[in-house]
């Protein structure tokens, strides 16, 4: 009686559809799971109650993940519930415990061989083997792509044919890459060593290939829980079909949306195809987002739906709990450091206003994009941590650059222009400005060091005032001695530690997290999505990105991006996955970014909600009427009758039209909305200034309860010109 007391004590407060999930009979379960929507709280609350229940065994039940920092919160929460003694691991982890345990067994008595913490080592003397050079980031993109081919069960002498069937973008002919995977297999064997990927090849041999040991495996785990499903490769895979061994008591939570890693190996067709591998199997959809306002949900519902592709078949449209908040922010800007200052000068007023500096994070597509804002929180004194990454400054590649500029001042003429005299010192590190190389590390050190190409750019567009007596001053254009002296400056401003700030991150890193106040900057074609993403499939996780992004955010949302690079640049267009927004609204001037002639304009574009469910509203007549069309109507019947018969007056003295005065929808609208104030009544879309000084006045005397007659008794409407 107690234990199925507790079991029912787990099921309080869950919502319907997680209530759903937990009770689902043992088998095959499907939780489809949104952002935000409790998916932690549903697997562990599932496992809880089984075991409280009586069902299952917690020390049968093995839950995995992706993160040691999401299997330690799903611990954490089986202990509060009650379920002791579940093993909650990453993958990695589970099989590591199983190829040690079992290892004299399936070693003749040997200890298991040691276990790489990193490729690069042995892929550096692989490359040099098969005689090609390579620097540390081309070394971490061959063993990237190693790791992706054995994730994959591809083979070296199925390489090229896998990697021509999965377009891959490999960083160097890929006849040459499976040269360096071969020679780095043998490395491997001559050192006595594996790497991750053998480790759950192992473990996958062991249970299959040894009868007692899947026989041992299999009985002290019967019940399977995975997490982050859209996110499995085909080797963990089949570690996990291994540890089944037919069975099907396994319960997978995931969502398509977020299928952001597919890079690395990772695929959703697991998740895509369950319903049809597990012809029982059991299907919930968890909608109901508790993390972020209903005008964040709703603005991520409408990036989401214009998905196409496999993923999109398990779109979820999510609705959201929480109460109504602010409108996303969406900015536009003339320049990159102008973006930079207003997003650094919005975090300290959201620190000063009481939000905590860690409660606020900045996203953006590449890691080099950092640089900009390191800077400008710098010179606002908001603190700051960067995520996933090294601060611009302390990276190898920028450390090792600044030292060849340094060197390049000794033999560059002083006369040339510093972008020239950049690019020339960078040339000769084995920089090339028109060629991006192929592979995420070296394209990484490619765009860092471009950044500073760009920073050379902005400071060369600033010359030097210089006094020459006290009433006169001269411009000198400023030199390479001066730019890696300015580099220095920026570097020891930065390098100051801090353990409570403002996150920059990458979208990639901040999958998992949420903030209070989440800034999503570069949302410009080129930057996301990037110039690399060729096929429709890579541009469609591009969108994913960003809706991963717009899902971080609980109350504060900020979209941006600035119309060029550099001040002066070449201009760019706005993401194709940002929603198209009303664009004609008023202008703000905002500070410039260099130089005190500069005066760049920041334009702020409206996002409208439904005032009745608070989703994104982006069809015309929506926006006008201020609702979702499913959304009920609370028209006032009677004002509508009075506002129509005043149009049909104004309209024939106007000798127009009656839609020229109000449309229908705007009629509507305002028989719905009915306004009191004048701003309340310009917040209609359709009525601007000029309606407003036209006809304003009359139509808040009807909103009022005027009569038709009262405000226009054989009275004309002249409409200047």
């Amino acid at each position: 009686m107690v234990v199925h007391s507790a079991s029912e004590g787990v099921l309080a407060g869950l919502d319907p559809e997680q209530r759903s999930a937990v009770t689902a009979p043992a088998g095959p379960v499907c939780i489809l799971a949104g952002a935000g929507t409790g998916k932690t709280r549903a697997i562990t609350s599932r496992i809880a109650h089984r075991a409280l229940s009586g069902e299952i065994s917690p020390r049968h039940v093995l839950a995995v993940t992706f993160t040691a920092r999401a299997a330690a919160e799903m611990r954490h929460r089986l202990t509060v519930l009650g379920a002791h003694g579940v093993q909650a691991r990453t993958f990695h982890s589970a099989a590591l415990r199983q190829v040690r345990y079992f290892a004299p067994r399936l070693l003749a008595g040997r200890a298991m061989p040691e276990l790489l913490d990193s490729k690069v080592r042995l892929v550096t003397l692989a490359a040099a083997r098969v005689g090609l050079r390579t620097d540390r980031a081309a070394a971490r993109d061959l063993a990237g792509e190693i790791e992706w081919a054995k994730s994959s069960l591809v083979e070296p002498g199925d390489y090229v044919v896998s990697a021509a069937r999965a377009l891959r973008d490999t960083p160097h002919e890929p006849a040459k890459v499976a040269e360096v995977f071969t020679a780095y297999e043998q490395l491997k064997r001559s050192n006595g060593v594996i790497d991750f990927e053998d480790m759950l090849r192992a473990a996958v041999w062991g249970i299959e290939e040894h009868r007692d040991v899947g026989e041992q495996v299999r009985s002290q785990y019967r019940h399977f829980v995975v997490d982050e499903y859209q996110d499995v490769n085909p080797l963990q895979q089949r570690l996990l079909d291994a540890w089944l061994g037919g069975r099907d008591d396994l319960t997978v939570v995931g969502d398509a949306s977020q299928t952001i890693y597919s890079f690395t190996g990772a695929t959703s067709s697991y998740l895509v195809d369950f319903p049809r591998r597990h012809r029982n199997a059991t299907v919930v959809r968890l909608v109901r987002d508790y993390r972020s306002t209903p005008q964040v949900v709703g603005l991520a519902n409408a990036v989401i739906s214009q998905a196409r592709g496999v993923e999109a078949r398990l779109r979820l449209e999510l609705s959201g709990q929480r109460p109504p908040g602010p409108e996303p922010d969406l900015r536009i800007f003339t320049d990159e450091p102008a973006e930079a200052n207003a997003v650094a000068a919005r975090c300290r007023s959201l620190i000063d206003a009481g939000t905590p500096a860690k409660e606020i994070a900045v996203l953006f597509r590449v890691n080099a994009q950092s640089e900009a804002y390191e800077k400008a929180l710098t010179e606002a004194a908001v603190p700051y941590v960067v995520q996933g990454a090294e601060r611009f400054f302390e990276r190898t590649e920028v450390r090792q650059a600044m030292v060849a500029l340094r060197s390049a001042t000794r033999s560059i003429p002083g006369e040339t222009p510093l972008p020239t005299a950049v690019v020339e010192a960078l040339t000769a590190v084995g920089w090339a400005p028109d060629a991006p190389p192929a592979g995420g590390a070296a394209r990484e050190r490619w765009e860092a060091l471009s950044a500073l190409v760009q920073l050379a750019e902005e400071y060369a567009a600033t010359p030097e005032v210089v006094p020459i007596g006290e009433a006169a001053s001269v411009e000198r254009q400023v030199t390479l001695t001066d730019f890696t002296e300015e580099l220095a400056r920026r570097a020891a401003q930065q390098h100051v530690p801090t353990v409570d700030g403002v996150t920059l991150a990458s979208l990639h890193s901040a999958k998992g997290l949420e903030w209070d106040a989440v800034f999503l900057i570069g949302l410009a074609e080129g930057t996301l999505p990037t110039t690399y993403a060729k096929t429709v499939e890579q541009v469609e996780e591009e969108r994913r990105l960003l809706y991963v992004g717009i899902t971080r955010a609980r109350q504060w949302l900020w979209l941006s991006y600035a119309a060029a690079r550099s001040p002066g640049g070449r201009a760019r267009r706005p993401s194709r996955f940002l929603p198209q927004l009303d664009r004609s609204g008023g202008t703000e001037r905002a500070g410039a970014s260099t130089g005190p002639a500069r005066r760049p304009e920041r334009r702020r574009t409206q996002i409208v909600s439904c005032r009745i469910c608070g989703a994104t509203l982006l069809a015309g007549p929506d926006r006008k009427l201020g609702r979702c069309p499913t959304c009920p109507s609370d028209i006032d019947d009677e004002l509508h009758e009075r506002l129509r018969e005043w149009r049909q007056r104004v309209a024939g003295a106007q000798k127009v039209p009656a839609y020229v005065v109000f449309t229908d929808a705007t009629l509507t609208a305002l028989a719905e909305r009915r306004p009191g104030r004048p701003e309340e009544l310009i917040a209609i879309a359709g009525i601007g200034p000029r309606k407003l000084g036209l006809y304003g006045e009359s139509v808040l005397a009807l909103v009022q309860g005027a009569g038709v007659d009262d405000v226009c008794p054989e009275k004309t409407f002249e409409i200047s010109s």
